[in-house]
């Protein structure tokens, strides 16, 4: 790392010009490196000292010119001898300013020069550089963040949603389940939650056995959760067992209610059940939770030659897809709650504690 990018690292500290995430490594950085703290301590000097050079210079020379304004219009007279000792007491206080400017710059370059002046035992010099460029690669990072956050919002904006459903949080650090019909094929998803605020959104995994997508909020808006009022259960319901769903056939959001009428999905799918309750195609992908506020299951509609039925994914299958794809990367924080904080509760609380955790999903 050459001098004169430190020094421009550290002018544009000075001026709250680095991004938040930079500011917060410099300032440890600080902290943690004398040398580099007395260069900021210095050139922070310099800079107030050169601001305070400019003012001065700038009201002298408004001083001077109204003075040769008056003098030119007569109202004041001087002799020579008079005007050259104006002159000198004029400017003697600017040239002991850049004198001693010129002094400080000097001795703050020199010592600037002193510290980073590559040294073959000079260990400190090196842990800064390669400090400074493992924060450069963390802006590329960032920026290329903004940058796909960008193209996402833009072709959200140029395109008409082609799908559009329902999904939940089972992670409260933003990882969803939806269907798998509602993003397959989708070159950009986004999710929206019961207040209307848009968050971008990707793909992690998509299972089609089962008609399961994880997606996982990718935006700096989203504030994660402390933890989630409902948990994710192994167990699958009984029959007759009363159930209620949260989803968006509309833009807003819909409760429903009824019972699992049947153990099996459409023709004997053991992976799905039938459940009695309203639904539309913008509920695919919605909970469907029993009285204790745990999630048996993910409403499906996509089985269109069953007419007037509505099943569900039976929820020990999030599991099973969880264990198929967790030892890739993107799901190392992901951990899925089991526990429910809403049994026991009347069924209007246990909704206001879970309308926060139900997004709209639009895949394009």
């Amino acid at each position: 790392m050459h001098d004169i990018v430190m020094l421009d690292t550290i002018e544009r500290y000075i001026r709250g010009e680095m991004l938040p995430e930079e500011r917060v490594f410099f300032e440890q950085l600080r902290k943690s490196n004398p040398g580099v703290d007395q260069m900021v301590v210095e050139h922070t000097i310099f800079l107030n000292q050169m601001n305070k050079f400019g003012e001065r210079k700038n009201l002298k020379t408004t001083l001077q010119d109204s003075h040769g304004k008056l003098f030119e219009s007569g109202e004041i007279q001087e002799n020579s001898e008079t005007r050259v000792v104006k002159l000198w007491r004029k400017y003697k206080r600017v040239v002991a300013v850049a004198a001693s400017i010129a002094g400080v710059t000097a001795l703050a370059i020199s010592g600037l020069i002193s510290y980073l002046s590559p040294k073959p035992d000079n260990k400190s010099v090196e842990y800064l550089r390669r400090k400074i460029s493992i924060q450069d690669q963390k802006i590329n990072s960032l920026t290329a963040k903004v940058n796909e956050a960008k193209t996402a919002n833009k072709l959200a904006a140029e395109n008409t949603a082609k799908l559009g459903g329902t999904g939940f949080l089972i992670d409260a650090k933003g990882y969803l389940i939806t269907n798998a019909h509602v993003v397959s094929n989708a070159k950009g998803v986004i999710v929206q939650n019961n207040k209307g605020q848009e968050f971008n959104a990707k793909i992690i995994y998509i299972d089609s056995k089962s008609d399961l997508a994880f997606l996982k909020i990718d935006d700096d808006e989203f504030k994660p959760q402390g933890s989630l009022p409902y948990g994710i259960s192994r167990n699958g319901g009984d029959l007759g067992e009363q159930i209620f769903t949260l989803g968006y056939p509309r833009d807003e959001i819909v409760y429903g209610e009824g019972y699992m009428s049947a153990k099996t999905g459409f023709a004997g799918d053991t992976l799905a059940c039938q459940i009695a309750v309203a639904a539309n195609p913008g509920n695919s992908g919605a909970p469907v939770l029993n009285k204790n506020g745990e999630v048996i299951g993910v409403l499906s509609t996509r089985e269109i030659q069953a007419q007037g039925v509505v099943f569900a994914i039976k929820a020990k299958n999030i599991f099973r897809a969880f264990d198929e794809f967790k030892s890739d990367s993107s799901a190392n924080n992901l951990k899925i709650q089991t526990s429910s904080s809403l049994k026991g509760i009347d069924r209007v609380q246990q909704i206001k504690k879970m309308e926060d955790c139900v997004f709209v999903v639009k895949s394009y």
